[in-house]
């Protein structure tokens, strides 16, 4: 029977067929979507018809826009416990206080109801790639769902959440972009890239799979408290008098209050329970605006610790929670972050429960609301626990399981994070989101080719150091372009050129070639046929190289960076005098040898051009980077901690230091592939000893005037 019979506007009221993909309301265009049901249909067949049902969120199917979960991708969610907690009953001479652990879920967050149910829709829609914005919990869960349902999942979060939560989703497969800005920002930059790219976007809250994955926690409670406490005399379940949940969006309490409705509706239960909804007192516009008497919640700028609460404009979301709390006497608090981390601690000590910092906020709520009598003696609570954080191993995703998206401060500022500054950071991530392979036995050679292009680009680059490696890695995610050597062991180059260009999902990949080998006329015809172009080891230009790869995949033209050069090309206009009618340069020195530091400091600061920060290890030398953010870093090579080579890696992988020039002023003697190394990066080089101290001076002031 189909229980499931229309989906109505939440915001005019207009009805529209039941279908769980809706996006907008055809008469008003909001995304404000809710389903409904044959309630008097399912009165008549629930609770007796649960009974011999599994323990998870589809016992209650009658109820939910699918009718039965996928086997290939359900993972057993929902029905997670409901426990007494003893010990908080006795600190606050409370009786009847239970938690709702949904830590017990697939990825340990309440949110695996959500990606359950949303996935599963995705699939059956024939979708096979999807955007989401996510504090965390949610990216977890999606990236665990769509790794079962065979979808891609691109993961846009804020640079705020912990890198155990980014390193888990990426795990599962999910490209992770992280973007420094805000939730809010984050959200927007992601549905820009999905409209961009013409990718399904996940709508949470406003979808349909949201809240009705949610409103499950409703019944489970219910059904689970007549079981505590016993069913009232007319049979029914039992509905808590308080139902308290931390809120960022306010998926969850929205789900919640929206299942006691359809319970209350078909008679399953007597009462609405009160709702708690909790905030973090750094982002708490739904509160600031409940106690303020407004219809609607202004925006604010998250600044809490709490990121997996920093939503800083809930829309409509307050709009209903707001009538939802009014309506039989609910309460809206916030909750300093201080006392939050003090509330996580004690629920540990006290009560055994291990919980993410917005649980706590939670609880620190519910701790407040049975201290001022907001709880009266007597009433039955509930808490939801959304989750526990666990971390994913680092070593396993090696350095790449993150896109890093920077939206710059000025463009910010100047409101231009919707206009032209959303556009160069979606051009950027579009460099991001390329992947190129390079494929040769020369580990040296790789890196090089993988440094040049990095230098330039921000492009992902694999490597394979044979053919069977490469066909291998292709087959796990196929590549924009292929950066491929002919000579290698195993399987060759010219073998598997063939192997791709005869499959048809890998013979548009375009391949450039980089051997040294001497190519007979056969070998020309072959590579003429299945390559895009042929270049040399050893005598190939690496610039146009790089243009050429940028070309070919259609890129706009690499960037200008001029400063960054050997000292060779830095020398050869000539030596230019100083302009010291100019501000202060800001130059940072890493040097661990005092002696030479102090050296070069006093050599810069007599000159009265320079602006001195020093360091003597390469983590300290990387701080004042970022701190400062010079104009010029010069480095040493041998240093303690960190060497010179990994501060010159770092900096590149970052886009706001990359340009940076670098003067390196080093004893080490280099070997080949150090040299290529320092070649590759674009430094200027000069040997401790070889010149004159004021030559030096002249040498620093053409690198920073090019």
């Amino acid at each position: 029977m189909a229980y499931f019979q229309q989906v109505v506007c939440l915001e005019c009221g207009h009805s529209m067929s039941a279908d769980i993909m809706l996006k907008a309301c055809a008469q008003c265009g909001s995304n404000w979507l809710d389903a409904r049901y044959d309630y008097a249909a399912v009165a008549q067949c629930w609770p007796e018809k649960l009974a011999g049902r599994d323990h998870t969120l589809w016992r209650y199917h009658e109820l939910l826009p699918l009718s039965e979960p996928d086997p290939e991708i359900t993972m057993g969610e929902g029905f997670t416990s409901l426990t007494r907690l003893y010990s908080y009953e006795r600190l606050y001479q409370h009786e009847h206080l239970y938690i709702k652990d949904e830590r017990q879920g697939p990825t340990s967050s309440f949110k695996d109801r959500q990606a359950a149910l949303s996935v599963m829709a995705m699939k059956r829609a024939g979708i096979t790639e999807c955007v989401l914005a996510s504090t965390g919990n949610a990216g977890a869960a999606y990236a665990a769902y769509c790794a079962r349902a065979g979808i891609k999942l691109w993961l846009f979060l804020t640079s705020l959440v912990p890198s155990e939560k980014m390193r888990e989703a990426a795990l599962y497969g999910a490209e992770v972009v992280k973007v420094s800005g805000t939730y809010d920002e984050t959200k927007h930059i992601a549905a820009e890239f999905a409209r961009h790219k013409g990718i399904f976007l996940d709508r949470g809250a406003k979808a349909i799979p949201g809240k009705e994955s949610m409103k499950t926690l409703a019944f489970e409670i219910a059904e689970q408290l007549a079981g505590r406490l016993g069913a009232d005399a007319s049979g029914r379940w039992r509905s808590p008098d308080w139902y308290i949940q931390a809120v960022s969006g306010g998926i969850g309490p929205l789900g919640v209050w929206k299942g006691f409705s359809e319970l209350l509706q078909m008679g399953l239960i007597d009462k609405m329970p009160r709702l708690g909804i909790i905030q973090a007192a750094g982002c708490a516009p739904m509160v600031q605006a409940y106690h303020a008497g407004l219809e609607t919640a202004p925006p604010v700028v998250p600044q809490t610790l709490i990121t997996v609460l920093a939503t800083g404009e809930p829309g409509f979301s307050y709009n209903l929670l707001r009538e939802a709390v009014q309506s039989n006497n609910g309460a809206m608090l916030a909750i300093e972050d201080g006392t939050t981390f003090e509330a996580m601690r004690r629920l540990a000590s006290k009560a055994g429960y291990s919980v993410e910092p917005a649980t706590a906020v939670a609880f620190a709520g519910l701790e407040k609301m049975l201290s001022d009598g907001t709880i009266a003696p007597g009433e039955v609570v509930v808490v939801n626990c959304s989750g526990h954080t666990f971390t994913a191993e680092s070593h396993i995703l090696g350095d790449q399981y993150v896109l890093d998206l920077q939206l710059s401060a000025e463009g910010q500022a100047a409101g231009e994070a919707r206009g032209e500054g959303l556009n160069a950071a979606i051009r950027g991530l579009d460099e991001q989101v390329t992947h190129i392979l390079v494929v040769d036995d020369n580990a040296t050679d790789r890196r090089l080719i993988r440094r040049l292009l990095q230098r330039y680009k921000r492009y992902r680059i694999s490597e394979a150091a044979d053919g069977r490696e490469a066909l291998a890695m292709i087959a796990d995610r196929a590549p924009d372009l292929i950066i491929c050597d002919l000579t290698m062991p195993e399987l060759d180059g010219f073998k598997l050129l063939e192997t791709l260009k005869s499959a048809p999902e890998t013979a548009a990949i375009p391949v450039v070639v980089v051997s040294a080998k001497t190519l007979t006329e056969q070998d020309a015809r072959t590579l003429q046929a299945y390559s895009e172009s042929v270049w040399t080891k050893g005598g190939l230009d690496t610039r146009a190289l790089v243009d050429h790869v940028v070309a070919a995949l259609g890129h706009e033209p690499r960037i200008k960076t001029g400063t960054l050069r050997p000292l060779e090309q830095v020398l050869s206009g000539g030596l230019r005098k100083p302009d010291v009618s100019r501000d202060q340069h800001a130059v940072v020195i890493i040097e661990d040898n005092p002696q030479d530091l102090r050296l070069a400091r006093r050599l810069l600061e007599s000159d009265g051009s320079y602006r001195v920060y020093e360091a003597s290890t390469g983590r300290a030398g990387l701080k004042a980077i970022y701190e400062h953010h010079p104009e010029l870093v010069i480095l040493d090579l041998m240093l303690p901690e960190m060497d010179g080579f990994h501060v010159l890696d770092t900096l590149q992988r970052d886009v706001r230091l990359r340009d940076i020039p670098v003067l390196v002023l080093s004893a080490k003697e280099l070997t080949a592939a150090e040299q290529d190394t320092l070649n590759s990066y674009g430094a200027a080089l000069i040997r401790k000893g070889t010149l004159e101290r004021k030559q030096l001076l002249y040498v620093i002031h053409n690198l920073l005037e090019e």
